[in-house]
């Protein structure tokens, strides 16, 4: 390449392997919590999940997309999300996401009317486990089992009371 730019100037349009992927860090860590403690996790399969999720993540979001374009708007929020989901066959993810959006919802509304000088931090959920349905294979054979035991707890952080 001319000037030192080298490749870097023929694929501007590919993102970076980090700017596509979510990082294997966090990935190996969700992977962990569903594990015995003496089960280890090759990196391999580590990668393979990084890859899966990322894809998922795109997969969806696109079809998000195409929803709020047909609609003539700009933003996805997450009913746009739950809609592609349904439209791409996950519908058994629907329900228990459905629950969380509204939690949510009812989170950030009472966070917005009690507003505070640290706006700038994410409102925080109750800390606690999901329906049985989302994380208990056996509690219904048509139930994802994609949510470990508290899987709420550790990405939301502590309870604000």
């Amino acid at each position: 390449g001319r000037g030192g730019g080298g490749a870097d100037d023929d694929d501007q349009e590919q993102p970076r392997e980090q700017d596509r992927f979510l990082p294997v860090a966090n990935i190996a860590r969700i992977m962990k919590r569903v594990l015995p403690a003496n089960e280890k996790i090759s990196r391999e399969a580590k990668d393979a999940v990084q890859e899966c999720v990322s894809e998922f993540i795109s997969f969806i979001t696109s079809e998000a997309s195409e929803k709020c374009k047909n609609e003539k708007r700009k933003t996805i929020n997450g009913e746009d999300i739950l809609s592609g989901m349904e439209t791409l066959g996950f519908d058994d993810y629907v329900e228990p996401l459905t629950m969380y959006l509204q939690k949510y919802k009812a989170v950030t509304k009472g966070a917005k009317g009690a507003a505070s000088s640290s706006s700038a931090e994410s409102p925080q959920l109750p800390v606690e486990s999901p329906p049985a349905s989302v994380t208990s294979p056996s509690a219904s054979a048509s139930a994802p089992a994609f949510l470990p035991p508290n899987a709420f707890a550790g990405a939301m952080g502590p309870s604000g009371s």
